[in-house]
């Protein structure tokens, strides 16, 4: 295990002075099948609500703190299944969703996006009648291509909600560097959520978290499950998961659901270096990420109580080493 007295596993989210670990969870599968109106999946699959529950609260047993959700994901049902989850524990988590995408409850599909600061309250409200709480911790815009004027105004928008007390503080979920920098100049910005791994570093965006004081919530840590050792050459993606249609931006996973070779082999190729110390392949990756920025706050999907006890476990290991991280840099060159 890590003996490294340096590694500090709690963080402080931004500039907000909210509380976390340095290890969060990501809620996007737990809200179950939801689609396009034309069918293709856009979520994990199908899912059960009872063990996603459990799974939620023994997080919060194991000292995880941060849980980081969207209303559009399962069009709406993954935050109802977490603030159930959350009932008579509400004041140890620290809640993130996101807006910006419209969805049809009923039909579970997304239908679109919205833009306009009106919708942004309108989804607020709805958000936090889902997940059954007065305040969302940090609330985030989900449209990463948003133009800048427009999402100026959205920034604009969330300071009057943190002075509501609707919200504590806001973020942007974006690949974007200079996108990330507008919503920074807000005073009660604290985040920018965005992808990296050990596969697609992100160095610009670590950057800039560290030079604007900003925590980076990081989606994707696991490659969609092919740092997790979930996705080997025979593997498929199942009914319903958006991994087995994979849209453009998903180019880890080739239609069918089965790993691309490319990024296979680069999972093989660094797989040893992962599991060194005793570790597995998922709580590698994670540690490589923690050595990458002590400000990154990861949240790796989950479906059950297994896979949160295993990621959980990755903060008592705690970072690489530097010369791990080398080895790493050295064999992806």
């Amino acid at each position: 295990m890590q003996t490294d007295m340096t590694w500090q596993s709690s963080r402080t989210l931004g500039r907000s002075g909210i509380e976390v670990g340095a290890l969060g969870l990501g809620c996007w599968a737990i809200g179950g099948k939801w689609s396009t109106p034309d069918g293709s999946p856009l979520g994990w699959g199908a899912v059960d609500d009872e063990e996603s529950v459990a799974a939620v609260r023994r997080a919060l047993d194991l000292g995880v703190r941060f849980f980081d959700t969207a209303d559009v994901y399962g069009a709406g049902h993954s935050e109802r299944v977490l603030g159930r989850a959350l009932a008579g524990r509400r004041d140890e988590a620290v809640i993130a969703t996101k807006w910006g995408n419209t969805f049809d409850e009923r039909a579970r599909t997304m239908t679109g996006a919205d833009r306009s600061p009106a919708y942004a309250r309108e989804a607020l409200i709805g958000s936090l009648r889902r997940l059954g709480t007065d305040r969302i911790d940090l609330y985030q815009l989900h449209l990463g291509d948003t133009p800048l004027d427009e999402a100026a105004e959205l920034r604009e928008a969330c300071e009057g909600f943190v002075a509501e007390g609707l919200i504590r503080a806001y973020g942007w979920s974006t690949d974007d560097p200079e996108r990330a920098a507008l919503f920074a100049e807000g005073a009660h910005c604290a985040a920018v959520q965005h992808a990296c791994n050990v596969l697609e570093d992100a160095p610009q965006m670590l950057a800039l978290c560290a030079e604007r004081g900003l925590a980076g919530i990081v989606r994707s840590p696991l490659a969609m499950g092919l740092l997790a050792g979930a996705y080997g050459p025979d593997r498929r993606g199942r009914t319903g998961d958006i991994r087995s249609v994979p849209p453009a931006w998903l180019h880890w996973f080739e239609a069918g659901g089965a790993p691309a070779a490319h990024w296979a082999a680069k999972v093989e190729a660094v797989r040893e270096v992962l599991t060194a110390d005793g570790r597995t392949l998922a709580q590698g990756a994670l540690g490589w990420l923690w050595a990458r920025s002590g400000g990154t706050v990861p949240i790796p999907g989950f479906r059950t109580v297994a896979q949160v006890e295993e990621n959980a476990a990755a903060v008592a290991f705690g970072p690489l080493r530097p010369g791990q991280l080398a080895e790493i840099e050295a064999l992806l060159g």
